[in-house]
């Protein structure tokens, strides 16, 4: 899962997180009748191809509804007469570009899969081409810390999440109350449509996940192969998911700080980096930390944790370990940081896929201090936690809320890596047992958040199950490797 907007992200980080189906679903309603594709160069890269699909905003329309705009991008197989058929892809969030992972392919996918598949992708409702989402500048720009202390400033909280649900609704129109992952799910039917192709193989990172589960579980015999890539248990209720993201997180700083006591490539080499990190948290709570970043800027004790996290997705812990380094100076070096954008998808997406109810100060005030006790370097997961913040401002029922995954008819490769900081390999494990025999589960036993590309152990049981329907033997594992930006290579 991508990393939700709190107040300006620090580091820059890769893709994204969470998903998957549900129990007793109805058959999936008709769908309009598809379009044909008008392909041309695309404005941002001529190599690609692009296209738009209009698709009706509420599934099922009859087709004289109210249509969105669908962004869609593909390349073709470098090598037709190889050409095996439409590998979907979607790089999660949930709020991320499918266009721009169209445009980037080269840069994630191998020239095996290049060679055999088109690669098609599609910015989702809401999101970057398609009708984004947006929201007040301000707003966002004014988020209060979901780290509360008092009655009180929960109570700002939830106010200021419901006024910025209230604003992007707004501002958005009907796609913000349509941006569900099973509506999405409807769009990538239509799409297979467009295409022409009888079946398509769909890979998932993160928050994509869900899509492809839910995509399998609707339209079954729609799907050749099928890959999950970082996945989320999407049965999890509050507590579950703000306990095993924290862990998570906690899982992550451990493992920083066992790198910066074997590698002298760590600039904390042979320090206390575990009180180091504490003297920041409790300078942060007090408002004296200086962000070497951003001078003006004072984080908080989520900022840090934000901070950390971001590095921890790569992993990027030369990174967190400059930024300690630095912060902890009388006078940190001034740079710069990049400017927020005023589009903002995730609560419309997110909250219409899990239900967290409010539940009030004291028992919001309890987990926190629960999680405390667990996690005492990563109190919290900054990314469960601002998700479940940003639900607050929920002013009506999840349209497509936690369930269990029914058993997997279409055969399923889930990969999940060991210590994954946005989706807990737990998570994995347990989308596996729900999905059943037909699911296999492919460890990496490494670092980072989304696994593809990262060994060749990794890419190579991937692709060989995308291009041959050959699935690794059951409890298969690859050794983790850390890359280059961790300050090892």
């Amino acid at each position: 899962m991508g990393r939700v907007r709190n107040t300006r992200p620090i580091l820059v980080v890769l893709l994204l997180v969470l998903g998957l189906p549900l129990i007793g679903l109805p058959v999936a309603p008709a769908l309009a009748s598809s379009e044909k594709l008008d392909w041309q160069p695309c404005a941002d890269d001529g190599t690609a191809q692009c296209a738009t699909l209009r698709v009706p905003i509420r599934t099922g329309d009859d087709g004289y509804g109210e249509k969105l705009p669908i962004a869609v991008a593909r390349r073709t197989a470098a090598r037709p007469a190889l050409r095996i058929g439409t590998l979907i892809v979607n790089p999660g969030g949930p709020g991320s570009s499918g266009v721009d992972m169209v445009l980037g392919a080269a840069g994630f996918f191998s020239p095996a899969l290049r060679a055999r598949f088109d690669i098609v992708s599609f910015d989702p409702r809401g999101v970057g081409r398609s009708t984004p989402v947006v929201c007040a500048r301000s707003l966002l720009d004014a988020g209060p810390s979901p780290i509360v202390r008092s009655k009180a400033a929960y109570t700002e909280l939830v106010a200021h999440h419901r006024e910025l649900t209230r604003d992007c609704a707004k501002r958005s129109g009907p796609v913000y109350r349509h941006a569900d992952s099973l509506s999405v799910a409807g769009d990538m039917e239509l799409l297979r449509r467009a295409l022409g192709e009888k079946q398509i193989s769909f890979y998932g990172a993160s928050y994509g996940t869900l899509l492809g589960a839910q995509y399998a579980e609707r339209y079954p015999g729609r799907v050749r192969a099928l890959v999950l890539d970082s996945v989320i248990d999407h049965s999890v209720g509050t507590k579950e998911f703000l306990a095993d993201g924290t862990a998570a997180v906690q899982d992550s700083f451990e493992q920083f700080v066992s790198w910066c006591a074997r590698y002298k490539a760590c600039v904390l080499h042979g320090r206390n980096v575990r009180a180091m990190w504490s003297a920041l948290l409790v300078r942060a709570a007090a408002g004296t930390v200086v962000d070497p970043y951003r001078p003006a800027f004072r984080p908080t004790v989520f900022d840090l944790l934000d901070i950390a996290l971001g590095s921890f997705y790569g992993p990027q812990w030369d990174a967190l370990a400059y930024y300690i380094d630095e912060a902890s100076a009388p006078t940190p070096a001034a740079r710069r940081a990049a400017e927020d954008e005023e589009r903002y998808s995730f609560p419309a997406i997110f909250c219409s896929d899990f239900s967290f109810p409010r539940v009030g100060y004291a028992s919001y005030a309890r987990r926190l201090a629960d999680l405390r006790a667990t996690a005492p370097a990563m109190p919290v997961s900054p990314l469960a936690l601002s998700a479940v913040a940003a639900c607050l401002g929920a002013t009506g029922p999840a349209a497509n809320p936690q369930r269990e995954f029914r058993p997997a008819t279409v055969p399923t490769l889930l990969v999940g890596s060991y210590h994954d900081p946005a989706t807990p390999y737990v998570w994995s494990q347990r989308a596996a047992a729900q999905l059943g025999s037909s699911a296999s589960l492919l460890t990496y036993v490494g670092w980072g958040h989304v696994s593809y590309g990262r060994t060749a152990c990794v890419t190579g049981h991937v692709d060989r199950y995308l291009v041959n329907l050959i699935k690794p033997a059951a409890g298969a594992r690859c050794p983790g490797v850390l890359p280059a930006a961790a300050g090892v290579g």
